[in-house]
């Protein structure tokens, strides 16, 4: 006969927030809030400071920067330069680009900018030469392109560039980097060449702004929240009551900050570029920092890739370096995950993961980066990550609760100002 008596749910001890790690060290969120505007105020503060520029600091190795360049202005380099060829081929010399080279030997970190920029060495590209002369072709055809957006006046992803001579191109990733050189050539932004990276990055939170003069409350977003404008000319008007930027490696932990409205909680604005930092989210987050003066700081995962991520935000890129002082964010504090936190907060040995032997080389060359050996913080950190041999994702977090990561791990690490 079966037994018709209710039988009693045992105890979940591990959905009971008094049972949470660490939940009963959080002191209330007034006092958490009053952490943060110190914060913000301090990073308001140092923004008072006119920052350095490359043109006032007097180094003995030759560097070249880009700049934000006008479409006429853009229009008239390259028919100065194609007429210069001309003059060139008339007199039977044939025709060459002369092409700043962004090799890794030609990077050079500057500690007093904290960030990479590109020296002054170039190479030569001519046309009549059988190991250059298909680079030179595709050259002549980027700037031929660019020239008709400047006569348009028009914007296109860097897609619709590759499909316009796709038998010429042959690889994205080949138009993709003459795009770059042809930036270089030019002297200017790869943003003033009309060309954009199709939309990736997303923002969310206490951020209100106007995109092409229409605002958008990033409040009202949902938890997908808005779309960074690959365009950032577009982007004005901005306003905030935030008291800091959380900026966010992975898409998974922006869903759960967004969907549980942590922005509301502690007033931030959340963005994420959903993995590698692309242009479009750089800019946005400068102009954000810039505009609003607010600190930023990071959510990444405890591994050399996560740790890389951050360093293209604050230091550059060396793909790029010849624009870092656009898309670079200086003063970004690492809040999270970090390898001291695997021990600190007693994350399981099943979430952790080993490192590969890549993901330990990567580490080790990392501390051979300047940007790196000047924060010693950042140093002890990795030299954690690479001797313990293992690595984190924020997702590790979960194993506590699907919320402890809003609930509990943050909130402390604000209250303990345990940032780097």
């Amino acid at each position: 006969m079966a037994d018709k008596r209710k039988r009693r749910r045992p105890a979940d001890d591990s959905d009971s927030d008094s049972e949470l790690p660490f939940k009963s060290k959080l002191k209330s969120d007034s006092a958490i809030l009053q952490t943060l505007k110190t914060l913000k105020d301090s990073a308001a503060s140092s923004s008072e400071t006119k920052p350095l520029t490359l043109s006032d600091l007097n180094l003995s190795t030759a560097c070249r920067e880009v700049t934000d360049r006008s479409l006429s202005s853009v229009q008239s380099s390259i028919e100065s330069l194609i007429l210069s060829f001309a003059h060139s081929i008339l007199a039977g010399n044939g025709f060459s680009f002369s092409v700043p080279s962004r090799s890794a030997a030609n990077q050079l970190y500057v500690p007093e900018l904290d960030r990479i920029v590109l020296k002054d060495k170039s190479a030569v590209r001519p046309f009549a030469n059988v190991s250059t002369v298909r680079k030179t072709t595709v050259t002549t055809r980027i700037l031929q392109l660019i020239h008709q957006l400047c006569l348009k006046s028009i914007h296109v992803t860097k897609r619709d560039l590759f499909y316009t001579d796709v038998k010429l191109f042959q690889d994205q990733t080949q138009s993709d980097a003459v795009l770059d050189d042809v930036s270089c050539i030019l002297g200017c932004t790869r943003s003033s060449l009309n060309v954009v990276a199709a939309e990736k990055g997303v923002v969310v939170g206490r951020l209100i702004f106007s995109d092409n003069g229409d605002m958008i409350d990033c409040t009202k977003m949902g938890m997908g929240g808005k779309a960074i404008p690959p365009n950032i000319d577009r982007v004005g008007d901005m306003q905030s009551d935030a008291l800091f930027i959380l900026l966010v490696e992975k898409d998974a932990a922006y869903m759960r900050l967004a969907e549980d409205r942590f922005y509301n909680r502690f007033p931030c604005i959340i963005v994420t570029a959903k993995g590698q930092p692309d242009v479009a989210t750089r800019l946005f987050l400068k102009k954000m920092k810039t505009e609003l003066k607010l600190p930023v700081l990071a959510l990444v995962d405890s591994d050399p890739y996560g740790l890389k991520i951050l360093s293209v935000y604050g230091c550059g890129s060396k793909n790029m370096s010849y624009d870092s002082a656009n898309l670079t964010t200086p003063d970004i504090k690492w809040l999270g995950i970090r390898p001291s936190d695997l021990d600190k907060y007693k994350i399981p040995e099943q979430c952790r993961l080993p490192m590969t032997e890549q993901d330990i080389k990567t580490g080790k060359d990392l501390l051979e980066e300047d940007f790196v050996k000047k924060n010693s913080g950042w140093v002890e950190e990795l030299s954690l990550m690479v001797k313990s041999k293992q690595k984190a994702e924020i997702q590790a977090l979960s194993t506590f609760g699907f919320q402890y990561l809003t609930e509990v791990y943050l909130p402390l690490k604000l209250q303990q100002k345990d940032w780097l």
